[in-house]
């Protein structure tokens, strides 16, 4: 006898189900959430829930040996960094990014590079052909990567005690749908119930699972929300298009620490790492110094790089003056425009003002204000600042300089790239020993920073 359907709404945040359609969440509290699926409706025999497993006990937490993961080591540093040293045993792993980034590319030349692991890629999307040609196109061939294109949950399992794997790439999970859930895949249930039968399989076997996530227009991993709460690590891979590099972030990570970066470079030959990112986001010499650029010190994690702020400030044309911002907060500099006309006494209220951050990096560092006023300013004036100079600190409403964390590690950075004369919030440096033979300019105040750097 045929199973019957039934229609059900499940939200997209959290995967609460519903009978009917409901404006606001009841399980997460979000509105216009819900959308509408048919699936099996499961008989009573089917709704009976198991016993608890006889072997599982609790166990008091004394008891309990604590004992270092083991890591299998992935062959870019950078993606080592991100993760927190490698893939653990066992784990899930989702790597999400938009269309044509480069996530296939990424994980494809990291597992050809590995010779001592059984690898199974399971690809929904491409042929093996497209995977072959590109695999040629990297450089790389493998006799212990076993690529099957398959979209059935059932079958790739199947496939899985055949092959019997030590790491499992699934791209994508948005393509795979089991037999047991009526819905098309990609749809909130298929994912759901994939995700949960691959974490099952990781668990039991000790065997790291990666699936590849698509995203959607806001810049969410597509899906339900508790696919991200299913898995242990989350990684977003982004990055302009219209540039050559690309930056990998640990949105959520279990086994390590969610600040660390890592920077790739497309090349023709898939992805180079880079790593030095500061020589990276720092423009060719110029033969002359121009007017509305300064170098901040950022950092991510605990890596501290050089980024190139570029400013344009002119006379507004029309009558309502422009802000436009490429890689920096908009708020953030609308409110450093009005701390530079209070406190600093700067008229910038009918001028237009265009900020930039140089290689299409998205800066979020408070440390980096320092820098975004001095490039205003000195484009404000037409006066150039030295190539070899950098700033650190975050300004408050008051017009001070507030001190930043990681201070002598971002001294340190811009001393071994050559830089002499740094200029950084006052008493941040106390008790701190920093050497390189740079000029270290201890400022205060906004006016303070401006009167030394022009005077």
């Amino acid at each position: 006898m045929a199973s019957k359907t039934k229609t059900v709404y499940f939200c997209s945040s959290c995967g609460h189900e519903s009978p009917k359609w409901l404006g606001k969440c009841p399980g997460c509290g979000e509105w216009n959430t819900f959308v509408e699926e048919r699936v099996a409706a499961k008989t009573p025999k089917e709704r009976r829930r198991g016993g608890l497993v006889a072997s599982t006990r609790p166990i008091p937490l004394s008891k309990i040996e604590s004992l270092d993961e083991p890591r299998i080591a992935l062959p870019s540093k950078e993606l080592n960094r991100v993760l927190g040293g490698g893939l653990v045993a066992g784990s899930l792993t989702l790597i999400g990014g938009e269309p044509g980034i480069g996530k296939s590319t990424l994980l494809l030349q990291n597992i050809l590079s590995i010779r001592n692991k059984t690898i199974l890629y399971v690809s929904g999307e491409e042929s093996a052909t497209q995977l072959k040609l590109r695999a040629d196109r990297l450089g790389k061939v493998s006799d212990n990567t076993f690529i099957l294109c398959e979209t059935s949950l059932e079958h790739i399992f199947t496939q899985i005690e055949n092959v019997e794997p030590q790491i499992l790439v699934i791209d994508s999970i948005q393509t795979i749908a089991s037999q047991d859930i009526e819905s098309a895949a990609g749809s909130i249930s298929q994912v759901r119930e994939c995700a949960a039968s691959l974490l099952r399989y990781a668990k039991e076997s000790g065997v790291p699972v990666i699936l590849v996530g698509h995203i959607n227009k806001d810049g969410a991993i597509a899906g339900p929300k508790v696919l991200e709460h299913i898995v242990d690590t989350v990684l977003q891979f982004e990055g302009d298009r219209q540039y050559l590099y690309r930056i990998i972030r640990a949105i959520k990570n279990r086994f390590g620490s969610t600040n660390e970066i890592g920077i790739y470079e497309m090349v023709e030959r898939g992805l180079k790492e880079v790593s030095n990112p500061s020589e990276m986001l720092l423009s060719e010499n110029r033969d002359e110094e121009m007017s509305g650029i300064t170098i901040g010190v950022t950092t991510e994690g605990v890596r501290p790089f050089l980024v190139e702020i570029q400013a344009l400030v002119s006379t507004a044309a029309y009558g309502t003056p422009q802000r436009s911002v490429t890689g920096f907060d908009q708020r953030r500099l609308n409110m450093l425009l009005a701390v530079l006309e209070k406190r600093a006494r700067f008229r910038l209220g009918q001028k237009d003002v265009f900020l930039n951050v140089a290689g299409g990096l998205k800066i979020q560092d408070p440390a980096m204000d320092l820098a975004v006023t001095a490039a205003i300013m000195s484009s404000n004036f037409d006066v150039s600042i030295p190539r070899t100079t950098a700033f650190i600190g975050e300004v408050g409403l008051s017009g001070e300089i507030r001190t930043v964390t990681r201070v002598d590690q971002r001294v340190a950075e811009a001393a071994k790239l050559g830089f002499t004369r740094i200029f950084v919030p006052r008493g941040n440096l106390k008790g701190v020993k920093t050497d390189g033979g740079i000029d270290i300019v201890e400022v205060g105040k906004v006016e303070e920073c401006f009167r030394r750097l022009f005077e």
